[in-house]
């Protein structure tokens, strides 16, 4: 039987959730006939030996690569994929039971309308302690940005989340992740960009759930932060004209906060992060100077690749 779906899963040392993202794949309920691709980006905790022994009971391809990254693991599980439509997750991303059915639905349901992608809900792993900080960067656009999705059926190309998406397989191989990006940040939201200037449309099903493993804190998040402000810069090169969305002016990033300023935030920030109360406008103001440093430094790597000064 020919498959609908190829699951696509780039990896890179997560032995501690890789095998229950694998066994909850397995476990789908009313699901159209899939297969799973996992690419193995040059782990080093065993990953190698636990896939070359798995034996599934779907078709598993598993590939292994040197490590360069997610985007190019997911444009290598793409060009091995045998799908009509891939579905991207994440290592540590544990589909439901009606996850990929759910995908499924939105599709039937909008037959015929257009290219799509259809993005699902990523919430956080129910054995993770739930804090304020945590919901915030999930709902609110640092990390994902579900409760500013204002229209499920016209979503905004910045919310194409390779945690939980599915698009065709013809539009990725026409259009693959720029490998240019050197973190894992913006390269799924620059790939979104070109597909939707292609005409694709992003529509949101929140039924097409997984569960997010990976803990975090406000530390952790702002060297996150950091690197997005980085890569930032790279994308401002590709697509000059986002450059208020990036927030990267006509002369460059915007100045940096005053740093005794910054350490008062950051401290009482770190103090209070796992508080019961939300402090939305402090984490913002915290994580946003982490963003604008990362910029800066991108900033100065660009003009240094052209050969001016800093």
């Amino acid at each position: 039987m020919s498959v609908q779906y190829s699951v696509v899963i780039p990896t890179y040392n997560r032995m501690d959730v890789l095998p229950e993202v694998l066994a909850a794949l397995e476990a789908q309920r009313e699901a159209p006939p899939f297969e799973i691709v996992v690419v193995d980006d040059g782990s080093t905790d065993g990953t190698a030996a636990f896939l070359a022994a798995y034996r599934s009971p779907l078709p598993l391809t598993v590939l292994r690569q040197d490590n360069r990254g997610p985007a190019a693991a997911r444009n290598r599980g793409v060009a091995s994929a045998g799908g009509e439509r891939v579905a991207f997750l994440g290592d540590d991303t544990v589909p439901s039971p009606g996850w990929l059915a759910a995908h499924h639905r939105a599709y039937r349901a909008r037959d015929g309308t257009g290219a799509l992608a259809v993005i699902g809900y990523t919430g956080w792993h129910p054995r993770l302690r739930l804090t304020p900080f945590l919901r915030y960067i999930n709902e609110y656009g640092l990390q994902f940005g579900y409760a500013l999705i204002e229209d499920p059926e016209n979503v905004p190309f910045n919310f194409f989340y390779t945690s939980n998406v599915s698009v065709d397989r013809q539009l990725l191989l026409a259009e693959p992740f720029d490998l240019r990006f050197p973190y894992a940040a913006w390269e799924d939201i620059e790939l979104s960009y070109r597909l939707q200037k292609r005409g694709l449309r992003l529509v949101y099903e929140p039924r097409a759930t997984v569960a997010h493993d990976h803990p975090t804190d406000l530390q952790r998040f702002a060297a996150r932060q950091e690197k997005a402000g980085y890569s930032a810069v790279v994308f401002h090169r590709l697509h000059p004209e986002l450059g208020p969305f990036l927030g990267i002016g006509d002369a460059g990033p915007p100045p940096l906060p005053p740093g005794r300023r910054q350490r008062w935030r950051e401290g009482l920030a770190r103090v209070l992060q796992h508080a019961p109360i939300s402090l939305p406008r402090l984490w913002e103001e915290v994580l946003r100077f982490h963003y604008i440093r990362g910029l800066h430094r991108g900033w100065c790597d660009r003009r240094k690749l052209k050969g001016d000064e800093p």
